[in-house]
């Protein structure tokens, strides 16, 4: 039985190597890192990935497949849900990082069974909210960047103290409803541009899109 971590990293902000010192911080045993580089996971599913594809072949039953969040297993609610429910039929158990949550399909007990996939459904629905809501962030950043190009360039501010990386993840833990001090630890953000984030995320993704960032 092994434990292997999927990352799956979107921008050049993001590395695996991120995302596994914070499995190991979380106090996870990795025993393998599988990761898809420069991949959507707004827009591509877990299976059409190529890295991903390599988790249906390689994990057998009693491994864990370990992910910082539900996100990254799929691009929408049916597509996280599925794959979690397919991982479980074949007796991998999936565990995440953030919140240490754990899908595992051995279980015959019918509550638990009941909790369980209502926990799936609850957090694969949250994870599409969250991913639609940062869309739509940055669809009106840059909609008011493009309506009003001179001051855009002339007064375009401050360059943002945050990677598009970091205000993704700060986006999602804040909505999951972590405080701003754990938050803060595991983005590397103050505590002011995360409340900064947290109140004005249209004008965060504003900032970010006009230093191109």
């Amino acid at each position: 039985m092994r434990t292997v971590l999927y990352a799956r990293v979107s921008t050049r902000d993001q590395t695996a190597a991120h995302q596994l010192t914070q499995a190991r911080d979380a106090g996870f045993k990795v025993d393998d890192v599988v990761a898809d580089e420069g991949v959507s996971g707004v827009t591509t599913r877990l299976a059409e990935r190529p890295e991903g594809r390599r988790l249906f072949d390689m994990l057998r039953a009693g491994d864990t497949l370990l992910v910082r969040w539900v996100d990254r297993l799929g691009r929408d609610y049916e597509d996280v849900s599925d794959t979690i429910r397919e991982f479980m039929r074949r007796g991998v158990v999936v565990r995440t990082v953030v919140n240490g949550m754990v899908f595992d399909g051995s279980t015959e007990d019918p509550m638990q069974q009941a909790v369980r996939d209502a926990l799936i459904a609850f957090m694969a629905a949250l994870s599409q909210a969250q991913a639609e809501a940062m869309k739509e962030a940055r669809r009106a950043g840059i909609a008011h960047a493009k309506a009003q190009p001179d001051a855009a360039q002339k007064f375009r501010g401050r360059k943002p103290s945050y990677s598009r990386e970091q205000f993704e993840i700060a986006q999602r833990l804040l909505g999951e409803g972590m405080g701003l001090s754990e938050a803060s630890r595991q983005t590397g953000l103050s505590r002011q541009t995360l409340w900064r984030i947290k109140m004005d995320p249209a004008g965060c993704a504003t900032a970010l899109e006009l230093w191109g960032a």
